[in-house]
C-alpha cells in the first residue's frame, strides 16, 4: 500500500493480466502469473484476479481488440481494482490507452520488478543501480509519469501523484540525472573492485552462489557460514551481495559470495544496471548454481539462470549444481530427471542441512582437480610457511622428518606463497 503526500491515493488491489497469441502458450503464462502475483504481493498489494487472454493478434494501440478490452476493464469495475498490471511489456502509448479506458493506473512486470528491487536494496551500489534502470525505463514514459522526481519518496510507480506534474519535467533534466548516476555508479564500482583487489591479495579461492530468485541462496550462504545474511521466503529477498569466509573439510578457507537472483523476463536494463553486482560470478573460481528442486518448473528456472550467465559472459564458468530443498519433495523422479542433466549436482536441504557435508566435500575436490600435489622439506626455522599453508588451505600432509631438519609437507600452495616455497624451500619431487 502505498500513499503520496500531493494527491493520497492507495494502490491497493490489482488486476493481473497476460495476454497470448497461441493456446499452447497458456501453461506458461498461468505460471509467470503466479509468480508476478508473489511479485505483487510482495509489495502490499492484493491480487484480485488473474486472467489470461487469447488474442489471434496484437492491436497496436490496446493490444487487444475493443470487444476483450471493453470486457476486462468491465471485470476491473466489478472488482474494485486501482491498477491493472500486465504481464507482457507494453508500450507507453498502451499504457497511456488503458489508463484512458479504465481510469486506473496501468503498469507491466518490468515495473513492478523495478518497485521491488527498490524495496530490498540495501547498499549505496544497489539502490543506485535499481534508481538508474528507473530512469532509464521512465525515459520514453514522461508523457504518462506520477510525480516530479525531485519530489519522490523513491520513485516508485505505485505512488501515483497529480497526473499532469511530471509531464513538465523535460527529457534533458532525466538524462542528465541518467549521466550523473552512471558517475556515481562508476565511482561505487571502483570502490568494490578496491575491496576485491584486497580479497584477492590473499590466495582463497573464490565461489559464486547464482540461481533462481527465492532457491536458497541466502540459506545456503547462512548454512556453510554459520552466519546471518537476510533469507526469506519471498522473491528477491537480497539483492546485495555478501561474502563469507568458509572451512572446507580439509581445513582450506575459501570465500563464497551470495548474488542477487534471477527472474524469467528479467529486463535487460536490469541485467546492464547489475553488472556490477554480478561481477563476484565472473572472478569466481566455481559457480555453485541453486535450484529449488521441490518447484514444478524448476528446469526452467535452470534455465533462466544459464541464460542470463551467458548474457553475463559466464557461461564458460565451471558450475556446480546443488539442488535444494529436497526435504519439501518427495518426488523421486524429480532427482532422477535431476541426475540426469548434463552436468553432476548435488542434493541438499538448506532447510535440514541434508548433504551439507557431502556438497563441501564436492566443493573441495573440483577446487582440488588439475591442482599438483608436491613434497616439500620444510626447515624448522621456516615452520612459519607450513602454518600459512594450512590457514590458505593447501596443506595435504604433514609428518616431522627426522634427521632431515625439518618436517616433510604435501601441498599445493597458490599466490605468492608458491613462489615463496620455491625459493625458500628445498623440493624433493
Amino acid at each position: 500500500m502505498f500513499e503520496v503526500k500531493e494527491k493520497p491515493r492507495l494502490v491497493e488491489r490489482a488486476f493481473l493480466l497476460s495476454v497470448i497469441l497461441r493456446e499452447d502458450q497458456r501453461e506458461e503464462a498461468d505460471s509467470l502469473l503466479d509468480e508476478l502475483s508473489e511479485l505483487v504481493e510482495n509489495l502490499g498489494i492484493k491480487v484480485c484476479r488473474k486472467v489470461v487472454v487469447r488474442t489471434r493478434k496484437r492491436y497496436p494501440g490496446h493490444i487487444l481488440g475493443k470487444g476483450k478490452l471493453a470486457e476486462i476493464i468491465g471485470q476491473v469495475g466489478e472488482l474494485n481494482c486501482d491498477v491493472i498490471i500486465f504481464d507482457n511489456e507494453i508500450s507507453p502509448g498502451q499504457q497511456r490507452n488503458w489508463e484512458e479506458e479504465g481510469k486506473v493506473l496501468v503498469i507491466d512486470r518490468h515495473e513492478v520488478i523495478l518497485d521491488v528491487f527498490a524495496e530490498r536494496a540495501q547498499t549505496k551500489e544497489a539502490s543506485l543501480q535499481v534508481s538508474l534502470a528507473r530512469l532509464e525505463y521512465s525515459l520514453p514514459r514522461l508523457r504518462r509519469a506520477w510525480t516530479h522526481l525531485g519530489r519522490q519518496r523513491g520513485g516508485g510507480v505505485t505512488q501515483r501523484g497529480e497526473g499532469e506534474a511530471q509531464i513538465e519535467l523535460d527529457q534533458r533534466m532525466l538524462r542528465d540525472k541518467i549521466a550523473s548516476t552512471k558517475k556515481e555508479i562508476a565511482r561505487v564500482s571502483r570502490t568494490r573492485s578496491t575491496s576485491r583487489k584486497k580479497r584477492q591479495r590473499i590466495p582463497l579461492p573464490s565461489l559464486a552462489i547464482v540461481g533462481y530468485t527465492n532457491a536458497g541462496k541466502s540459506t545456503l550462504l547462512n548454512r556453510l557460514a554459520g552466519s546471518d545474511v537476510l533469507s526469506e521466503d519471498k522473491l528477491f529477498a537480497t539483492l546485495d551481495p555478501t561474502s563469507r569466509k568458509v572451512r572446507l573439510p580439509g581445513g582450506r578457507a575459501v570465500v563464497i559470495t551470495d548474488t542477487v537472483g534471477f527472474i524469467r523476463k528479467l529486463p535487460h536494463r536490469l541485467v546492464d544496471a547489475f553488472k556490477a553486482t554480478l561481477e563476484e560470478a565472473l572472478v569466481s573460481n566455481l559457480l555453485l548454481h541453486v535450484v529449488d528442486l521441490s518447484h514444478q518448473e524448476f528446469e526452467k528456472h535452470m534455465q533462466t539462470t544459464l541464460e542470463v550467465l551467458k548474457e553475463l559472459g559466464a557461461e564458460d564458468k565451471e558450475i556446480l549444481t546443488v539442488y535444494n530443498k529436497i526435504d519439501r519433495t518427495d518426488d523421486q523422479w524429480k532427482r532422477l530427471k535431476a541426475r540426469n542433466q548434463k552436468e553432476t549436482g548435488a542434493f541438499i536441504s538448506c532447510r535440514t542441512g541434508e548433504g551439507i557435508d557431502e556438497l563441501l566435500e564436492i566443493i573441495e575436490s573440483k577446487l582440488d582437480e588439475g591442482q599438483a600435489v608436491r613434497s616439500y622439506l620444510v626447515p624448522h626455522e621456516k615452520y612459519a610457511l607450513v602454518s600459512r599453508l594450512r590457514e590458505q588451505g593447501s596443506l595435504v600432509s604433514e609428518e616431522t622428518a627426522e634427521g632431515e631438519g625439518g618436517v616433510r609437507v604435501e601441498a599445493t600452495p597458490r599466490g605468492k606463497l608458491d613462489h615463496q616455497m620455491e625459493e625458500f624451500l628445498l623440493a624433493t619431487g
